[in-house]
C-alpha cells in the first residue's frame, strides 16, 4: 500500500472477513491489539487484500500493554508478504512509552512497506493549527501522518477539513477522521480534502471506532459525492 491515492481499508480483528471486503475495500487493517492470535491469523491468510498492520497500545486507545513485545509483534507481522504497511502511533515515535517504536518503522521500510503515523483526540478536537501542526508531525516520521479527533460540533469537523487540505496541497500525505456521531459525516467528505485513508467494519456490528459506517456504505458515499464534484 502506498497510499497514493485513496485507499479504503476493512477495520477488522478477524482477518476471516477479507473475502467479504473485497467487492468494496482496497485492504485490509487488522487490528491485533483486538484480535485472537493475530500472528496465526497472518499465518493462514490466503487473502487478495493487502495488509496494514495495527498494534495500539492502552494509552492512545488500544488495548496492548506497553512493552517491548507489542512491537515484537509488529516486526514479526511484518515478515509476512501480505503486510504492507504498519500504524505507529507519533507518540511513540516522539519517545512516549518505555520502548523504541522507531525500530519498528526501520524494520517497515526495510521490508518495503508503508509507515502510517497516528495521533488520537478521544475527548475533543484541537483548532486547525494544533491539527495541522500534529500532521506535520507525523509525516516526519511516516509516510502518512493520520490524525483521528472526537468532534462535539460541526466547527470540529471544519477544523479536520481544514487542516486536511491545507497539508495535502502543501505535497504530504495525510489521514484524517472525525469520531463520534457529530463526526461521523467526515469519514465520507474528508476524501474529497486530500484524505488518504479510510477505515469501515464490513458489518457495522464490528465498529473499531466510534461512528464507523459499514464498509459499503462508505464505499457508496465517497463514491457519490466524488461523482457530483
Amino acid at each position: 500500500m502506498n497510499f497514493e491515492s485513496f485507499t479504503l481499508l476493512a477495520a477488522t480483528d478477524d482477518l476471516t472477513v477479507e473475502p467479504d471486503a473485497r467487492e468494496h475495500a482496497d485492504g485490509v487493517e487488522l487490528r491485533m491489539d483486538f484480535a485472537d492470535e493475530p500472528l496465526a491469523q497472518l499465518d493462514a491468510y490466503e487473502g487478495s487484500l493487502p495488509v496494514l498492520v495495527t498494534n495500539r497500545v492502552e494509552w492512545e486507545g488500544g488495548e496492548a500493554a506497553d512493552t517491548a513485545g507489542r512491537l515484537d509483534t509488529l516486526e514479526a507481522a511484518l515478515e509476512h508478504e501480505a503486510v504492507s504497511a504498519v500504524d505507529l502511533e507519533l507518540a511513540a515515535l516522539a519517545g512516549a512509552g518505555e520502548y523504541d517504536a522507531g525500530r519498528v518503522a526501520d524494520a517497515a521500510r526495510d521490508r518495503g512497506a508503508s509507515v502510517v503515523v497516528s495521533t488520537h483526540d478521544f475527548e475533543s478536537t484541537p483548532a486547525r493549527k494544533e491539527i495541522a501542526d500534529r500532521l506535520r508531525r507525523a509525516c516526519e516520521y511516516g509516510d502518512v501522518g493520520k490524525l483521528a479527533s472526537t468532534a462535539h460540533s460541526p466547527d470540529d469537523v471544519l477544523a479536520i477539513l481544514g487542516a486536511t487540505r491545507e497539508l495535502t496541497v502543501a505535497g504530504e500525505s495525510v489521514a484524517t477522521m472525525c469520531m463520534g456521531a457529530a463526526g461521523r459525516h467526515s469519514r465520507a467528505v474528508a476524501p474529497l480534502y486530500g484524505s488518504r485513508i479510510g477505515y469501515a467494519p464490513v458489518d457495522p456490528a464490528d465498529a473499531t471506532a466510534p461512528g464507523q459506517y459499514d464498509l459499503a456504505t462508505l464505499r457508496s458515499l465517497i463514491a457519490q459525492l466524488r461523482n457530483d464534484q
